[in-house]
């Protein structure tokens, strides 16, 4: 979040909001349980301005520009500039000075750009928040949070300010931010000491906080920079973020590059000096030389390429959180995905009722709606009877349900689990509004659902009586039954026929969930404990159906082609997941499934050993979260490179040991900040588009470190030559300077611009411990350095044994060196394909680039101003075409490599291809 400058400057006077009760709290912020209204809300909005908290604004432009003078090469050329101002060379000074200038201002640019994207891109990581306001439950962004706000909190919830709570249920909060303790602190609500530190005021919760388990509810007292997180934000803020591993490995391989050329440089030196060339000039050679030569323009293309490959994801609605993380994607093996919101669209909707007798009706509708009808299953009405025992399953679905369903002017709103939007829609079409039933029906107690109990139940009043409604998990519920609902009344629990009929629900691909109701005690006397209830009876069964998304089974199968695997981990039923995933194309027997129980008890290198030795299983059904964890334990063991997906608090610790967290846009806060990527639409397709971009982004800076260190090796190689026979140094200074300016300067960073190749998604993943220098780099980056060495090598010898005078001489090889890089960068746009077959519209930036390159040349050289600087003149015509048809070589060389390379390997899959009878 930003800083608000306009905010809190009318804050609230300080006051212990922990010593009050609950009554005092609202009369002291003029608020009550239902909430602000919106009067309120923007009145105090004005007054104590938005809840933002001070962040790391980008860079000041000063800065910015500083910054492209702290580089080793910018001190080169500083010192070569001064040399040439003490030596009365003041052309060659003004240039060296210009192009130091010039990249300035390019690397300003860029950097600015970057980092006000980057920026940007925090805008897309909003946090929210539950409020009540006027008896309404809604989400709104956290920044828009006001005192007296009541806010209402479930596990994975970021606390977007400070809280004084008033109501909690089983609430364990992490406060490591603030306390430095790392287990949840358990909540309370009632008044404590003025004098009680901040680390044991057990009844608030404070900005920056996660909710860890339970359920909540509170006022806010304090927001922005009155929060007690605030008054440390300034110094978090202060602390410099990492660079992405690759961006180190790749600016350290550049310095050793760098010390390596300077070394050479160096000796060369000392050998034209001892060849008696004059110390002047053999100082500025060795300097351009050395600027010619270092890749220095490599850190920066690589930034370029990564900061695009972003930016693509993020219109393909995947946004990095960090850089590195597009290059982890390029080499993903596994993805380990959740089902529900993922691969299906998260619109549940209870479609199917069935009675423990084995009746069965269907609801009409979709989605998160009330609209539609309960009829049987054949389209019959309802009987009254009927009617009346699905009004009690509705009541208990009703009463014992978190969600918030609602019709407004705009439509239908709701908030909450969507198993429990879904029911409160069932409700609706059974004729019972959750609003009345509620009124009429007071909450005494209550447990929310937490996965790893796999149930909820609460207790409410009816009349004079107390009444227990249970929903979970089928085999759970049943364990607080004693009977069952039938036609003719209550009977025993017949539990093998339950579990039957769930099980034919779950083959169906429908989620169940059984509904169980009793009366347990009379009103007044002690409440049950709601762990340990017995004698309820199942009222019913409720199938949940959530539709695949219309392009995951395209993306599953892409993501097959690719080389990855992917796996479903889910909760759900390991019937109802192999009907989705046999949906999906995914696995199509129980062969390929296994459930958590039977995984339970294996220590990591056992289930290690079970993953290798059942390598067709495709999903992992009814998994705890420790299992999860578990499974991508072993997976990373085994040296997969995985993704896995989540959205829960639950889900952070996987998420953070995968080696790519993917959390779910519309998912937990906790979830998100333990992810490297954020999928904003929750689609498993864009998720196979981020492997896609980050193959991509990684071919790019293969191809970007190709070019440059073929064009750096060109260089040493041609001024080692030259050295050896005594010859005239081939270029001057300024000369190398401006060709290093010219070319790499412009097509390197046009090269990283470049779309990704056809058969991207029909290789396998690279190794991850694979250096960008494999086999085919490195003949590549010899065969190109070499051809393109020896071309100009032998153009200078040949103009030397003609006689050329040499600045003339230069002029032409000079000229030749552009050429022969724009010939070069065309061919580097892709490692194994024709660059005939590749399209000029796939990146025009770089074709762009190459003629902008080559034509700021040919103009330079009929400026005069340029003339004199460099020493140029204009060529005729007919040594163009010569030029460029020379320079046409190196382009035909690495063509017809690149062609011999496919008809190997071409050859090489027809012998292993088995011949048929």
């Amino acid at each position: 979040m930003q800083r608000d400058d306009s905010a809190a400057t009318n804050a609230l006077p300080p006051t212990p909001w922990h010593a009050l009760s609950a009554q005092d709290i609202y009369a002291r912020l003029q608020t009550t349980p239902d909430g602000l209204t919106p009067d309120d809300v923007a009145a105090r909005q004005r007054q104590y301005g938005r809840n933002l908290l001070p962040t790391k604004p980008p860079p000041k432009l000063w800065l910015v520009i500083l910054h492209q003078f702290t580089n080793s090469l910018i001190y080169i050329l500083l010192i070569a500039g001064l040399v040439a101002l003490a030596i009365g060379d003041f052309k060659d000074a003004a240039f060296i000075f210009g192009v130091v200038i010039l990249n300035a201002i390019i690397g300003t640019y860029q950097e600015w750009r970057a980092e006000q994207n980057a920026y940007a891109l925090q805008s897309l990581l909003e946090i929210r928040s539950r409020v009540r306001r006027r008896g309404e439950v809604l989400t709104v962004s956290a920044e828009d949070l006001v005192p007296g706000d009541i806010v209402l909190f479930e596990s994975g919830d970021k606390v977007a300010a400070d809280v004084r709570l008033v109501q909690v249920s089983n609430l364990g909060v992490d406060e490591a931010l603030l306390t430095g303790e790392s287990m949840p602190i358990t909540k309370s609500v009632a008044p404590l000491a003025e004098t009680t530190p901040v680390s044991d005021r057990t009844n608030m919760v404070f900005a920056g906080s996660l909710v860890v388990t339970g359920r909540g509810m509170g006022v806010v007292v304090e927001t922005g920079t009155r929060t007690e997180v605030g008054r440390i934000a300034q110094s978090l803020i202060e602390v410099a973020s990492a660079k992405p591993p690759l961006l180190v490995r790749m600016e350290q391989f550049s310095h050793q590059v760098g010390i390596i050329i300077l070394a050479c440089s160096c000796l060369l030196g000392v050998v034209s000096v001892l060849q008696g060339l004059p110390v002047r000039e053999v100082f500025l050679v060795m300097v351009g030389l050395a600027v010619a030569a270092i890749p220095e323009g490599l850190p920066v293309a690589l930034t370029v390429a990564l900061s695009i490959a972003t930016a693509r994801m993020a219109n393909r609605k995947v946004i990095a959180r960090r850089l590195v993380a597009v290059e982890s994607l390029g080499s993903c093996t596994v993805i380990a995905s959740d089902k529900t919101g993922t691969l299906t669209l998260n619109e549940q909707t209870a479609q199917v009722i069935i009675l423990p007798d084995g009746q069965r009706f269907e609801a009409t509708g979709q989605g998160y709606c009330g609209e539609g009808e309960v009829t049987l299953a054949d389209g019959r009405p309802l009987t009254d009877a009927q009617r009346e025992v699905l009004r009690r399953l509705g009541r208990a679905a009703i009463l014992c349900n978190e969600g918030a369903l609602t019709r407004t002017a705009e439509g239908w709103r709701h908030s909450g689990d969507a198993m429990d939007v879904a029911l409160l829609a069932l409700g609706h079409k059974l004729g019972l509004t959750p609003e009345t039933e509620r009124k009429n029906h007071p909450l005494l107690e209550e447990i929310p659902f937490e996965s790893e109990r796999r149930y909820a139940a609460v207790a409410y009043r009816s009349g004079n009586q107390t009444h227990v409604a249970v929903k979970g998990a089928v085999e759970v519920v049943a364990g607080f039954c004693q009977t069952m609902l039938t036609a003719n009344g209550e009977r025993p629990l017949d539990l093998n026929h339950v579990v039957q009929q769930s099980d034919a629900l779950a083959a169906e691909g429908y989620r169940v969930l059984a509904i169980a109701h009793g009366t347990v005690a009379p009103a007044g006397d002690t409440l049950p404990d709601l762990t340990q209830v017995k004698g309820l009876t199942l009222v019913g069964l409720v199938g949940f159906i959530d539709p695949l998304r219309p392009e995951v089974k395209a993306a599953v199968a892409q993501a097959r082609r690719a080389g990855v695997k992917v796996l479903m981990i889910t909760g759900d039923h390991p019937l109802t997941a192999l009907a989705i995933a046999r949906d999906l194309g995914l696995a199509q027997s129980k062969e390929e499934t296994v459930a958590g129980k039977e995984l339970a008890g294996l220590t990591g290198e056992q289930l290690r050993q079970w993953l290798d030795a059942h390598p067709q299983v495709r999903v992992f059904a009814r998994v705890t979260p420790d299992q999860k964890l578990a499974i991508v334990d072993a997976l990373v063991a085994r040296g997969e490179v995985v993704a896995v997906t989540g959205d829960g608090v639950n889900d952070a610790p996987a998420l953070n040991r995968a080696n790519i967290g993917v959390a779910m846009g519309s998912g937990t806060d906790v979830a998100k900040e333990a992810a490297q990527i954020i999928i904003t639409d929750d689609n498993f397709a864009s998720i196979v588009a981020g492997i896609e971009e980050g193959r991509y982004a990684y071919a790019n800076i293969r191809k970007v470190t190709w070019f440059l260190i073929s064009t750096g090796a060109a260089s040493l190689i041609l001024i080692g030559g030259t050295v050896a026979l005594a010859l005239p140094m081939p270029l001057s200074a300024v000369q190398w300077l401006w060709l290093n300016l010219v070319t790499n300067g412009i097509q390197d960073v046009a090269l990283a611009f470049e779309a990704g190749e056809e058969g991207a998604m029909r290789q396998p993943p690279r190794d991850p411990k694979e250096g960008i220098f494999d086999r085919r780099m490195i003949t590549h980056v010899l065969l190109g350095g070499i051809t393109m060495a020896v071309l100009c090598f032998g153009l200078w010898v040949y103009l030397m044994n003609s006689g050329v005078e040499v600045n003339s001489a230069r002029n032409i090889l000079l000229a030749f060196f552009v050429l022969i890089q724009f010939f070069y960068v065309l061919t580097c746009r892709s490692e194994t394909a024709s660059a005939f077959s590749i399209s000029w519209r796939r990146n025009p930036v770089l074709i762009g680039g190459a003629l902008t390159a080559l034509s700021v040349h040919i103009l330079s050289m009929n400026w005069s101003v340029m003339q004199s600087v460099l020493r140029l003149e204009p060529l005729s015509l007919d040594k163009w075409f010569g030029l460029a048809a020379l320079a046409t070589i190196v382009f035909i060389v690495m063509e017809t490599y690149k062609r011999w390379q496919r008809m190997s390997q071409e050859r090489t899959l027809t012998q292993e291809t088995p011949t048929t009878a």
